[in-house]
């Protein structure tokens, strides 16, 4: 199991196919092809984890099952700073039996494709830096994990000031958009597929 502090920021994308050609310019290349991410969030009935501001999921990404803790914030202006617990589970299925065993529940389901980029040289993205093109049911995003340092000049390098500098999750993200359209919110899904 890895434990680390975690540093990000999320940045808009208004125009993917520019960001592309950017993304070229700059030196950075895929790493990891385009995948769906299905991402289902736990917690026990009380909401414990949620009021604390922590985060229990459970990621299946193709084959693979990823387990992650997230603690509450330490930091969130500019950049968003939290614990962070993962392991790699070989049985996904076998994972969420044990916690729904434990008593937590599932509270809220979502998905998104994300491409991997590194910086020129570099053979893959490190889990101490890594910048992911995020598609999601409401919009798309660049995150960028790593040194506040390394954020910041990639940021200023893609043409983004601090100033738009995302720190919510994609599931206060996602309540946002149902709020400003007048939605009851569900599950973050793409049109025509089911949670």
């Amino acid at each position: 199991m890895k434990e680390r502090l975690e540093t990000e920021i999320k940045l808009p994308v208004r125009d993917p196919r520019a960001l592309q050609r950017h993304f070229r310019e700059l030196g950075f290349r895929r790493v990891k092809a385009r995948y769906l991410e299905r991402n289902h969030l736990f917690d026990f009935p009380d909401q414990r984890l949620r009021k604390a501001r922590c985060l229990l999921r459970l990621r299946f990404e193709g084959g693979q099952a990823v387990l992650t803790y997230k603690g509450a914030p330490i930091r969130s202006d500019p950049h968003k700073v939290r614990r962070e617990a993962e392991i790699l589970i070989s049985d996904g299925p076998c994972a969420r039996e044990i916690l729904e065993t434990l008593g937590l529940r599932e509270t809220f389901f979502y998905e998104k494709y994300r491409t991997v980029y590194a910086s020129k040289g570099r053979q893959k993205a490190t889990v101490s830096s890594y910048l992911a093109y995020d598609e999601t049911p409401v919009g798309n995003y660049l995150e960028l994990e790593g040194s506040p340092r390394w954020i910041d000049q990639v940021a200023r390098r893609l043409g983004y000031s601090r100033r738009a500098y995302v720190t919510r999750s994609y599931l206060a993200l996602y309540f946002q958009k149902c709020a400003e359209l007048g939605r009851e919110p569900a599950n973050m899904v793409f049109p025509g597929r089911k949670s």
